[in-house]
């Protein structure tokens, strides 16, 4: 007797354990879904490799949610990075995570071979994850997907410190309804739930 599979909203928001199945792609026709931290894809389901809670994104994007030392480095994720070293065509920057990154010198608003930007060893970069996989370096784009700056680059003043992830999003979420419920903090609080910072 084969056990009935939840409906793809059914685990959302609640706890996983690795080997979880959390969707069944067989009854999920003509729908696109996104994968993100803490999830795979075997054969026709989608199952959990970590523990911690299964989290979705409109339109269809799932991930489990874990406290953890280490980052693990997701496309679309937003982070923090100091550069290490600078090359002719990118910049090493230290996310936190199993290897370096890269953010590439055209990777700027209006960046052309002429217009390249000039980071020092240890400046402070604020920049989105465009590639991330086990196996190469991740990428990094100081442009939203628009191809606009919007808040991305260099960031010039603060202070900055280590957190776990957990703790992160909690003072994210924390600032978050702070900063929308209408009281004024006075400064800026840049806290990436899915980084280290």
């Amino acid at each position: 007797m084969e056990s009935r599979k939840p409906p793809p909203s059914a685990l959302v928001d609640n706890h996983v354990v690795p080997g979880d199945v959390v969707l069944d792609l067989t009854e999920m026709t003509n729908q696109t879904i996104k994968l993100g931290a803490g999830l795979r894809q075997d054969c026709d389901t989608i199952q959990t490799t970590s523990a911690g809670r299964l989290r979705l994104s409109k339109p269809n994007k799932y991930w489990v949610e874990s406290s953890q030392k280490r980052y693990i480095p997701s496309v679309e994720d937003t982070v923090l990075g100091v550069v290490v070293d600078t090359k002719p065509d990118n910049f090493l920057v230290d996310i936190k995570g199993p290897n370096l990154a890269f953010l590439p010198v055209l990777a700027f608003e209006g960046g052309t071979r002429r217009n390249i930007p000039k980071f020092e060893i240890g400046t402070l970069i604020y920049a989105r994850v465009v590639k991330a996989n086990s196996i190469m370096n991740p990428e990094l784009s100081c442009m939203d997907a628009t191809g606009k700056a919007a808040e991305f680059g260099q960031l010039k003043d603060g202070y900055m410190f280590d957190t776990s992830t957990g703790l992160s999003r909690i003072i994210f979420e924390w600032h978050r309804a702070t900063k929308y419920g209408g009281k004024s903090l006075g400064e800026t609080i840049l806290m990436l739930p899915s980084g280290p910072y």
